[in-house]
């Protein structure tokens, strides 16, 4: 039995470290948008690409990576993930001292594919490392180690990038030379994300991670007529979709909006949605868990919440006052929870209604009301992933489990194609108007939540 525990803690913390590092690899390429629109002084449907380049990667790479695990094992897998990870992350060296877009676009490419090569075997290894009644509390655990990763990667950008250079709030009114000094600066994080996964991919081939699936399992049919794990990989695409494209225009709204906020400042407020998603994460793990001690429950609720009051503050140079709005939504959100009744689904049907409603306001209001229910999107958005993987692939057998994984990161691709219409519609109509996209997406999510997941091959 210490065994047992010993080996699941171990898959834990391995997976754990595996969510956070391809996590902040994806943030900090979304909010990367904005330095690289200045830098070579893009229209915002063209510095969208780069987030298009990063998850194009996942419909070209996601069901052969599925079949690889097969082959290989997840361990080796991930392995290939990190290394080729590095390899992307020092691309940028020469991308940036040139600079040269194509191959911003090439490192981001390769980064990407790393990414997937972790995140289509992390997915469904914590889903079978424990019980199927925990399942969406282990992946939302998981998720919120990722999301640590997500809060940290903006407000990283916003100091390492942003601080000193005095962008000005009007794109046009970038010179050349503003855009050299802030490609310059630009290498310098991705040396030290290579340097970090080679040395966890040298970690991870001298462990041993416990195994799941045991062994060879004969499917009862092809994933691909189970209807709710097709539907599920749809709810992803729009999910990510959703959740990139708010990520990827939040700045440069911010800059545009009636707030005119300054690059630096509204950097760290994209910090703040992406901390969101954080927050949520850890109030999904604990109440979708199997956790009995009420107590010992709500102690983990209150941790969570001085979480926000302090991680909001930090990334706002100790701004209090906006730690504590960040900590009044938090517990709104909680709240919302409640209606969730610890069910996967019925959860995710409040959470998609609620951020479908304060994406519409987004589009529809402006400035303070606008800024923080745009920045409270990121906390409803927390749940979605691991409680629509989690219904896709419930009622799988463990060996269906690599293939479905490979189908739904597929559909990760919405990632690539909404930001590119959010975009579009910020070039031609305004930012504002962008956001009644991301509401869309939310209300098939809510369809999936309360209709699709439930639908079952005959």
């Amino acid at each position: 039995m210490e065994q047992k525990h010993a080996n699941y803690g171990l898959g834990m913390s391995v997976f754990g470290s595996i969510f956070f590092i391809f996590g902040f690899a994806t943030t900090f390429i979304i909010t990367l948008n904005s330095p690289v629109k200045a830098i070579f002084g893009l229209s915002e449907t063209a510095a969208q690409l780069l987030s298009a380049s990063f998850f194009i990667a996942y419909p070209i790479m996601s069901i052969p990576t599925g079949l690889l695990i097969k082959k290989i094992g997840y361990k080796s897998t991930l392995i290939a993930g990190l290394l080729l990870m590095g390899i992307g992350s020092f691309i940028f060296l020469p991308a940036a001292k040139l600079p040269s877009f194509p191959l911003f676009l090439f490192a981001t490419f390769i980064l990407a594919t790393g990414v997937v090569f972790l995140q289509v075997a992390a997915n469904p290894y914590v889903t079978a490392l424990g019980s199927e009644s925990s399942a969406s509390s282990r992946l939302n655990l998981t998720q919120a180690l990722n999301s640590i990763a997500t809060m940290i990667a903006p407000w990283l950008i916003a100091i390492a990038v942003f601080t000193g250079l005095n962008l000005p709030s009007d794109d046009k009114l970038i010179t050349k030379a503003m855009g050299l000094a802030a490609a310059d600066r630009v290498p310098l994080p991705f040396i030290i994300m290579g340097v970090i996964v080679v040395l966890v991919a040298i970690a991870i081939y001298m462990i041993k991670l416990p195994k799941v699936g045991g062994g060879v399992v004969q499917q009862r049919k092809s994933v691909w007529n189970h209807p709710h794990v097709l539907l599920g990989a749809l709810g992803i695409f729009f999910y990510v979709g959703a959740e990139v494209g708010i990520g990827g225009l939040i700045l440069n709204y911010l800059k545009t909006s009636s707030l005119a906020l300054s690059p630096e400042v509204a950097g760290k407020y994209v910090a703040i949605y992406w901390g969101g998603a954080m927050v949520g994460r850890f109030f999904g793990s604990i109440m979708l868990s199997n956790m009995t001690n009420v107590t010992r429950k709500y102690m983990y609720v209150a941790l969570v919440l001085v979480l926000a009051l302090v991680s909001g503050s930090f990334v706002t140079n100790w701004s209090w006052n906006i730690g504590l709005i960040f900590m009044v939504i938090a517990v709104g959100n909680f709240i919302l929870m409640q209606l969730g009744k610890g069910n996967a689904g019925r959860s995710l049907a409040v959470f998609a209604v609620v951020a479908a409603t304060l994406a519409l306001v987004t589009a529809f209001t402006s400035g303070n009301v606008a800024l923080w229910t745009v920045v409270s999107i990121g906390m409803f958005n927390s749940i979605m992933f691991p409680n629509i993987f989690t219904l896709a692939v419930k009622d799988l057998d463990p060996g269906e489990l690599s293939t479905a994984s490979g189908i739904i990161n597929t559909l990760i691709c919405g990632g690539a194609i909404i930001p590119l219409i959010m975009g579009k519609i910020a070039d031609v109509s305004g930012y504002s108007f962008a956001f009644i996209v991301p509401a869309i997406c939310y209300l098939y999510i809510f369809f999936y939540a309360v209709k699709g997941s439930k639908l079952r091959s005959v």
